[in-house]
């Protein structure tokens, strides 16, 4: 039995007596610009639609002089944050009918350059990038503006490449605020990976509520190396072994405080009786835990969106994106993992 073939420009046209130009045209919102009328144009549509047409991208790449893909390269897909990035990026590429080659660099600068080399080789029409963030170096020659770019969540200020960030400053000042108004004097930080701009951003908005509150920043209070669940257990359990009077812990990734909430069960501490906690980037299951957790929420689905349509702007004019990069603001999200202490 022989397969049915697929829909063809030339097919719809046949069957309205038109040119395949005309079609064409129409399938890409062209009608009015090329003045087709109205009525021709739906029954082009109508035409595609009983037919199941949709267009070969394949075809579609080859007419473009374009791949119809774009790279996306992020620090550690195993870290929900970034899963959910990911996700958001690749259905807004889907809408543009791009698809998305994803690379993990595993927080490891060598395996970043070496994707970054794999993804050029693909020829990608374009990148996403959510660097290491400790080395700029292999990303300067990307300046060029030779290979459309957006960078997002972790990016290098002194670097001209559009950037789609978090205010981090302003999140981890409110959150610190936040627990100072509730009684805390004695707060500890367990951060992330250091030298990463979300990394600095937060702790020296910590450090700022403090000030602001009349309390002097103690460096021994801020402890960790990496965003991950064991970085948090470490140093949890280092701070609360060496500090006494530590009444709440500002974690600084949600993973970090997978690692905290550990350390505290394991020293017989509760929260938010014993210890309040708040956390960086509101999970679902934030909400679930035994404590529902106050955190602080990036809107990542808003991240993935903006730096896609800053990326196909980029693809569209050939060009570099302009602006001076976006950030986005954070949200306190109240819960129960944060106690009044009384005076």
């Amino acid at each position: 039995m022989k397969q049915s073939s697929r829909p063809t420009l030339k097919a719809i046209a046949k069957q309205l007596g038109i040119s395949v130009t005309t079609v064409s045209r129409a399938l890409n919102g062209k009608a009015e610009a090329y003045g087709i009328s109205k009525k021709t144009e739906e029954a082009v549509l109508r035409a595609a639609k009983e037919m199941h047409f949709s267009p070969d991208p394949l075809a579609r790449g080859l007419r473009l002089n374009r791949t119809l893909s774009i790279g996306l390269l992020i620090p550690d897909i195993s870290n929900p944050y970034f899963a959910e990035i990911a996700r958001n990026v690749e259905m807004a590429a889907r809408r543009e009918g791009y698809s998305v080659i994803l690379c993990d660099s595993q927080e490891s600068t060598q395996l970043e350059i070496e994707s970054l080399a794999l993804l050029r080789d693909r020829k990608v029409d374009g990148l996403v990038i959510a660097p290491v963030g400790q080395s700029a170096a292999h990303l300067e020659e990307l300046q060029d503006g030779s290979l459309p770019l957006v960078v997002i969540d972790r990016h290098f200020p002194n670097l001209k490449l559009p950037y789609v960030v978090s205010d981090n400053y302003r999140g981890a000042m409110e959150a610190t605020s936040h627990l100072i108004d509730r009684g805390h004097r004695t707060i500890a930080c367990v951060q992330g990976l250091a030298g990463t701009s979300p990394n600095r951003e937060r702790v020296r908005g910590y450090r700022t509520a403090l000030k602001d509150h009349g309390i002097e920043p103690d460096d021994s209070l801020v402890a960790g190396s990496s965003f991950g669940q064991e970085n948090g257990y470490v140093h949890a359990k280092l701070l609360l072994g060496k500090k006494k009077g530590i009444t709440a812990i500002l974690a600084l990734s949600n993973l970090i405080t997978l690692g905290v909430l550990r350390a505290l069960s394991e020293e017989g501490l509760s929260v938010p009786g014993d210890i309040s906690v708040i956390c960086f980037d509101d999970q679902p299951y934030c909400a679930y835990l035994h404590a529902p957790m106050t955190t602080v929420d990036q809107d990542n689905e808003r991240m993935g969106q903006i730096a896609v349509r800053l990326l196909f702007e980029q693809i569209q004019s050939r060009g570099r994106f302009s602006g001076e990069g976006i950030i986005l603001p954070t949200r306190l999200i109240e819960r129960a993992s944060v106690r009044q202490i009384t005076p």
